[in-house]
């Protein structure tokens, strides 16, 4: 190397050398309110989780009839097919013996419970090419009638506001989303 490059070298090397030792500490810094900050928002999540009021979540993950939460003993659900790294999809029937409608379909694990009955998630395939397909059904357990309100291709979906005979239904599938209003 000639003199005039190991002369640069060197003053590029100390320059590299002190940008290096002056930025580390903010750098280290940096990381350091970073952790912190993800560690007092996680104590916040946590803490906020608590409080929320706590509620049964419909979960039949083995091969055998289970009563079904918040039905009072009326149904009982069995899995049908677990979809590979998607959802499951459950016979349901009445748990008192009785013949009904809803020995005929597929549901998903979507169950919502309102003064008119069960929301349902019926399947309309149990394909996974054919997926997702499903009727957004109401249950009414007094006349075992199954009536289908709308029909949504998405899994993503939730009732979002009810106002008297009204049932407003939002979807989305990744890339857009949805609105549904249905009659009672």
């Amino acid at each position: 190397m000639s003199k005039t490059r190991l002369i640069f070298h060197n003053i590029f090397r100390f320059l590299w050398n002190a940008i290096f030792v002056l930025s580390y500490p903010i750098m280290a810094t940096f990381g350091m309110i970073f952790v912190g900050m993800t560690y007092v928002f996680s104590a916040l999540s946590r803490l906020l989780a608590s409080l929320s009021p706590k509620q049964e979540k419909v979960k039949v993950q083995n091969n055998d009839w289970e009563e079904l939460p918040q039905t009072k003993g009326l149904l009982e659900a069995k899995v049908h097919k677990q979809i590979m790294f998607g959802p499951s999809c459950f016979q349901i029937r009445r748990k008192d013996g009785v013949p009904s409608v809803l020995e005929d379909h597929y549901f998903g694990s979507k169950i919502k419970f309102i003064d008119e009955g069960l929301i349902l998630e019926k399947w309309n395939a149990t394909d996974s090419k054919l997926l997702p397909d499903f009727d957004i059904c109401l249950y009414d357990p007094d006349s075992d009638s199954l009536t289908s309100l709308t029909n949504i291709k998405c899994f993503d979906w939730h009732l979002s506001e009810r106002k008297e005979n009204q049932l407003h239904f939002k979807w989305f599938d990744g890339t857009q989303g949805g609105e549904v209003n249905v009659a009672l």
